[in-house]
């Protein structure tokens, strides 16, 4: 029998006796099927991440260009142990520092329009009164080795405008993760290069350590974006690869004992508790054995 017989009394005259409900629906859920097949087949390129944006150097005045990233395209995924953040298709650390092309002025975003007058002339007479103009040209995308010239720049600026301790240690910090990603890429290839490459981010790595410590007895939170719990567990982390237990676990403790700390700040406490634990039970083992 066909569902829509008895329609002949309105004058409707369903004749397919295989007219189907749901056919429209059927169509659009195809359409919707062969889309998405078409969106995943595009694979995103580091530049589809990008967009570039005019502003004013804080210093000369000028109009330069910076890249950024859009941050509606970008997918977090999991950081690594020390929170050095990743995201899917992009290294976003690459286009954190802004750099002027005429006068040399560099800083991370956060810190680019933040300076006061004195600063300001400490630039002025450390760092464009001997820079060299380089080319307003902006590559479509950053390789390490010019972000790295980038972020010097900008670790230079803080020194002679003699920015705040934690500036300087985000920017050691960073600095590190960046040479960490380079060795990391050097694997198998030269032997020296990835070397070199270690020893720099460990370097770079000690300063951001020395100078969160000092950073977190003189400045107030928020710091660089994180609030004490975060700052905690970036210290124990850092503590942790340079073998310093007690400071590490006094700052997991701080953690564990706080009620209002975040679950995820947490969880993550209670692993490198557990990792630290395990290295200190290694040692005295290693240590009874000789």
């Amino acid at each position: 029998m066909d569902l829509l017989s008895g329609l002949e009394q309105f004058g409707i005259y369903a004749e397919q006796d295989d007219m189907e409900i749901y056919a429209d629906e059927k169509r659009k859920a195809g359409s919707v099927k062969k889309q998405e097949t078409k969106e995943e087949k595009k694979v995103l390129t580091e530049v589809d991440y990008l967009f570039t944006k005019k502003i004013n150097c804080t210093i000369c005045d000028r109009e330069i260009y910076v890249r950024m990233v859009k941050g509606t395209k970008l997918k977090r995924m999991q950081p690594d142990f020390d929170l050095r953040p990743r995201f899917e298709g992009i290294d976003a650390l690459k286009y954190d520092v802004f750099a002027c092309p005429y006068c040399g002025y560099a800083a991370m975003g956060r810190y680019f329009d933040h300076l006061t007058r004195g600063q300001i002339q400490l630039v002025k007479d450390n760092v464009c009164a001997n820079f060299r103009y380089a080319s307003d040209d902006l590559p479509d995308v950053y390789t390490y080795e010019e972000t790295v010239t980038r972020y010097k720049l900008a670790l230079y600026s803080s020194i002679v405008k003699r920015a705040r301790t934690s500036e300087k240690a985000y920017t050691c910090l960073k600095l590190a993760w960046l040479y960490r990603e380079m060795e990391q890429g050097e694997s198998g290839k030269d032997a020296a290069l990835k070397a070199e490459y270690k020893k720099l981010w460990e370097r770079f790595y000690k300063e951001a350590y020395d100078g969160f410590q000092h950073a977190i007895v003189n400045e107030d939170f928020p710091m660089c974006g994180m609030d004490t719990y975060t700052m905690d567990y970036l210290l124990a982390a850092l503590g942790y690869y340079f073998k310093d237990y007690s400071y590490a676990s006094r700052c997991i403790s701080h953690i564990l004992s706080s009620r209002t700390v975040g679950r995820r700040i947490k969880d993550k406490a209670l692993d490198l508790k557990e990792i630290i634990i395990a290295d200190i039970k290694k040692s005295v083992a290693n240590a009874a054995k000789k």
